[in-house]
């Protein structure tokens, strides 16, 4: 397959990984520990919602942008980010807990081979190099890291204020 093929299951598999997260892994962070602080469903869903929606924006964009582009550079950095997040936390915390952490099913069933042969095919037909990919790889992954918390924080205040 191609990277064009690849990047369209890039949003597909991270669509059918937040939704096992959005389903089961509020309740496991309420007795995770240092591995997850606790976060209700609707502030994790928020945030989840909100992730899986701009992985279709940055394949869109890197689809109509092309090789080499901001766009293909962005997407090979979301890639980078959702498999390290295979192994931290996921794998990381399922062995350190000795309990399965939710997400870690579809983590390794699908964003494990989709990310490895989406950044594999991206660096063989040229759609990302390097130095660059390292650098948008890098931004990607702490961008991803710092807005995770600042997700849970607009979903807390957004569920309490359609309470109200």
């Amino acid at each position: 397959m191609s990277f064009v093929e690849w990047q369209w299951l890039f949003p597909v598999a991270i669509t059918l990984h937040n939704l096992e997260e959005a389903i089961w892994l509020p309740a496991w962070s309420k007795q995770a520990g240092k591995w997850h602080r606790p976060v209700s469903p609707s502030a994790f869903r928020f945030a989840v919602a909100f992730l899986t929606v701009l992985a279709f924006i940055v394949t869109i964009w890197s689809a109509k942008a092309g090789p080499r582009s901001v766009g293909a550079y962005l997407l090979a950095g979301c890639a980078l980010a959702v498999l390290l997040n295979v192994l931290v936390p996921h794998l990381l915390a399922t062995v350190a807990l000795r309990r399965y952490m939710p997400g870690l099913g579809t983590a390794i069933a699908l964003n494990l081979p989709v990310t490895v042969m989406l950044l594999r095919r991206a660096f063989v037909e040229g759609y990302v190099r390097f130095p660059r990919f390292a650098y948008f790889g890098v931004l990607v992954c702490v961008t991803i890291v710092v807005l995770i918390p600042a997700l849970f924080k607009v979903g807390e205040k957004l569920t309490h204020r359609s309470a109200a």
